[in-house]
Parts: structure tokens; sequence; C-alpha cells
């Protein structure tokens, strides 16, 4: 347990100026996201907000992950718009108000979701995310990232069907975002003393207020004034038709959460070669959210963009993540008319790079190394996820093919060696994993008219993986004894004997005792 209270890690060497800086970046960049996936969901910009604040405070405190940044997300606030589409019609005279609190009641019990999955630790099962399948996560986020800074270029970000900026007000906008690239990508260059993110902004907000260039700003999208949350449980009836309304929408909520996050954890590892605890994150992913629902936001999860944005300011420990929430609220409560006169242009060239970085470019230089079956479901991710903006339905779908190719890759590699030995017995050696994929190849192998009467299957290179297996070698038995032939099975790893044990009700097989290998009995 001493772990689990063991927050920080005080033998760390941190860098405060870097950690307070970083947070600082990282707070200015969560204004306009927060605001935009609010409205993205038809909610309020202040549940966007809220939700930044305490998913960035709790998960920055507890999280297993230091320097990842969550808050409000597109991937969350997408399952939003369905739940909200759905109370609509089910009652159209419940007002926006009302809608949010059924939103909040769904943040709570996503939640509670997350937090069991991270107490019974099943975080370790995102390791059966395969490498393609994470690329093409990673590849889909950046182009959704880097599309929805295009809204910037109309003359109202806000209005999906705005016309396009044009003649003098393009070209000044599209050079202050080409002046923040530009500074983002080259002042690291230089030096790494400063955040070159912060040094866009602070430098492309001077240049707008001391030339007076007429641009937008936060403020054109969305207030962000606003006091501090207080908690207060969803107004909504407690009883079964509103658990059955919104139990789809939590369980979506906190499966797309945990997978973003987790896969966000794995990215951040990569980049700063350390390990995080996944089902830490999971706990503390989970705390946030149903916290977030009772302090009026709209719940949320990790943030690839925002915490690449952290990490490449050189934050490497919590204090980052603090300062960041504890700023943003700062910013509602007090500092709400200074954030509104931010350029967008600025936030919008910040965004295009974290794009570019977010982008695994080793993708495309391994192209000609990987197997078509994997280009096949890193590309199909990618379309996925940019076209649904539904990670969980694109990570599962990327997983369920990479399964099946890797049950038909090893299908066909079951092998097996025959001989004869001095007593006259037949031998055959398995070679690869028996299962229900490769049954079928597997009974092509054996010659039961011809064979000896006695046969011996040794498993000593092989695997007894399932069910089907074992079905198989019970049909095999079988269709030797009609002949009058026996089989024994040699060489079975013990949980293949505790396999075949545990089906002896079932079948029937002759295992073969080996002096070299313990046989299940029932007294184990």
């Amino acid at each position: 347990m001493k772990k689990y209270f063991n927050l920080f890690d005080f033998k760390q060497k941190v860098d405060y100026k870097i950690e307070v800086l970083s947070g600082l970046t990282v707070a200015l960049a969560l204004v306009p996201e927060a605001v935009a996936f609010a409205l993205l969901a038809g909610l309020s910009p202040l549940t966007g907000l809220y939700a930044a604040f305490m998913m960035g405070l709790v998960t920055a405190i507890f999280g297993g992950r230091p320097g990842m940044i969550s808050g409000a997300t597109g991937a969350v606030a997408i399952v939003f718009v369905g739940l909200i589409a759905q109370l609509r019609v089910l009652y159209p005279e419940m007002g926006l108000e009302q809608i949010t609190q059924y939103v909040f009641l769904t943040v709570i019990l996503g939640g509670v979701f997350q937090l069991i999955f991270g107490v019974l630790r099943l975080g370790k099962f995102i390791r059966l995310v395969p490498q393609p399948v994470i690329f093409g996560f990673v590849n889909g986020l950046a182009v959704i990232i880097f599309m929805a800074q295009l809204p910037q270029f109309t003359i109202d970000s806000t209005d999906p069907n705005a016309p396009w900026m044009q003649g003098q007000a393009l070209y000044s906008f599209l050079a202050l975002v080409v002046l923040a690239i530009l500074i983002v990508w080259g002042l690291p260059k230089l030096t790494k003393a400063f955040p070159s993110g912060l040094a866009a902004i602070l430098t492309i907000f001077g240049i707008v207020y001391f030339f007076d260039i007429t641009t937008s700003t936060v403020g054109d999208i969305a207030s962000v004034q606003g006091g501090f949350p207080m908690p207060s449980f969803p107004d909504v009836p407690l009883n079964l038709a509103t658990f059955l309304l919104i139990l789809p929408c939590a369980a979506i909520v906190a499966g797309v959460g945990l997978i973003e996050s987790l896969l966000t954890l794995n990215i951040v590892d990569e980049i700063t070669q350390t390990r995080g605890r996944g089902n830490k994150e999971a706990v503390a992913q989970g705390s946030a959210n149903i916290l977030s629902g009772l302090f009026l936001g709209m719940g949320g999860c990790a943030m690839i963009g925002q915490s690449l944005i952290n990490i490449s300011s050189g934050s490497r420990a919590r204090l980052s993540g603090i300062v960041a929430a504890v700023m943003l609220l700062v910013f509602v409560m007090f500092g709400a008319p200074i954030i509104e006169r931010l350029p967008m242009a600025a936030l919008t060239g910040l965004m295009i790079m974290v794009a570019v970085g977010t982008f695994e470019w080793a993708s495309f230089r391994a192209l000609n190394k990987m197997p078509k079956s994997d280009i096949f479901v890193m590309v199909l991710v990618t379309l996925v996820t940019v076209l649904s903006h539904n990670l969980a339905i694109a990570v599962l779908i990327g997983v369920v093919i990479s399964a099946l190719v890797f049950a038909w890759d090893n299908s066909k590699r079951i092998r097996a060696r025959k001989h004869i030995d001095d007593k006259g017995v037949k031998h055959y050696e398995i070679y690869g994993p028996l299962f229900f994929g490769s049954i079928s190849v597997f009974n092509e192998k054996f010659d039961l008219q011809n064979d000896p009467d006695e046969v011996v299957i040794d498993f000593q290179e092989s695997r007894v993986v399932d069910m089907s297996a074992i079905e198989a070698l019970n049909a095999l038995t079988e269709r030797y004894a009609a002949l009058g032939k026996t089989v024994h099975l040699k060489h079975l790893s013990g949980d293949c004997r505790q396999l075949l044990h545990n089906a002896e009700k079932i079948i029937e097989v002759n295992v073969m005792e080996d002096p070299q290998y313990k046989v299940v009995t029932d007294d184990l």
C-alpha cells in the first residue's frame, strides 16, 4: 500500500522553472481546446474548462504517469453528441441545463467503470494492442488535431458553415500562424531554457497588441469567465429508466477514455524512456471523472496533444500538470479578460506543430519493412479514427483484425516430424501451437490407415492452447481407436495437462506418463 500513498518522488531531480513554465504553456493551450470541445458536444464552455481543471489536477497528483496531461477531449465530447440527440428526441421539452445534468451523471458513471477497471488491475490488457494499431491511432489523432485547426481560417470558427477568410484578414492570420510555427520549431534549436510554445503565444500576443492587428481571439469563441465550481449531485430522476438510458454512453465514455489514456501513457513512456503505471492511471482517470461530474465538468481523459506540449517543453514531473490545472482555474476566475484577448493564430500554430510532432513519421519509413497486413491495419485504424472520431471503435477494429491475421499466420505454422522406433511405435513430433485455427492442418499430418497399432504424439515443441484443440485430440484418438490402434500424448506442458484434466468429463485422451513431467492430479 505504501506505493499508492507515495504520490511524489522526492528523489527525482526537478527543474522548477521548466515545470512552472511548461504548466503555464499547457494552461494557455488548454483554454481554447476545452472551450471548443464543450461547444462540439453542445454544452456550455465552462463545462469543458471545469473538466480540464478537475481532470488535470486529479490525474497530475494521483496518476500513473508524471508529465501526462488530462482534460476535456474531443473523443469524449463526441460521445455526448449522441446522448444529447437522444435526450432531445425523448424529451423535446427538456432544456440545455437539464440535459447537462444527464451528461454529468453519465460522466460520474463512466468514472466508476474506469475506477473498477483500475482496481481490478486490468490495465495490462493494453499490451494486446499491436504496434500497427498504435501507429494508426496516433496518426489518426494527429490528423484530427490538424483538421480541428482549419475552422480557425474561417470568419467564424464556431459556425461550421462559415466562409473562409479572404484578403487582408487571411494574409495577416496566416502570417501570424506561420510565425508561431517557426518559433515553436526554431527556438528549441537555439535554447531549451524557455518553452517554445509559451514563447510563441507571448510573441504573437505582443505583435497583435502593439501593432493593433485585427484578428480572431479566444473571446471570439466564447466567454471563459466563471467562478469556483461548487460540487453538486446531478439533478436527474434516479431510477432504472435513467440508468438504462445513460449506461451505454457511460460505458463508451469509460472505454474511450481508458484506451486514449493508456495509449497516451505508452507514447509518453517511449518518448521519456520511462515506465508509467497503467492501473494507477485508470484509477486516477476514474476518480477524476467522478469528481468532474460532481463539479460541473463534462469529463475527459488523457490528452495526447497537451501531453506532448508538456513533454516537449521539458517537463518530467507532476508539478507541471498541477500548475496547468491551477492556472486554468485562475484564468477562468480572474484572468478571463486577458485570456479572451489571446490571438487564436498563436494557439493554431502551436496545435499544428503538435499535430506534426504527434504523427508517427517513422511509420512511413517502416512501410517497406512491415508486413502487408500490418500496413493494412495501420491505414485502416487511421482512416476509422479520422472519419468517425471514435477512438475506441478504431482501436477495437485494429485489434480484431490483427488477432485474425495472427491466428491465420499461426494456423499454417504447425509441423510434424515422423519416425518409427525399434519397437515399431510411430512417433509424431509436433511443432507449433495447436488451437482452433491449426486443427485442420494438424489432422492432415496423420496417416491413420497405414500407421502401426501404437502411436505417440510428442508435444515437447508444441502447446495445446484451447478447447477446440482438446476436442481435436479426442476426435483423433477416437478415429485411431476405431481402427484398433492406441494413441499416447507425450511431453505435454503443465498448463496443457491442466486443460486436459479440466475437460476429462467431456473427452478422454491417453496421456503417456513421462518421468520428466508431472502429471496433473486431483490433489493439484
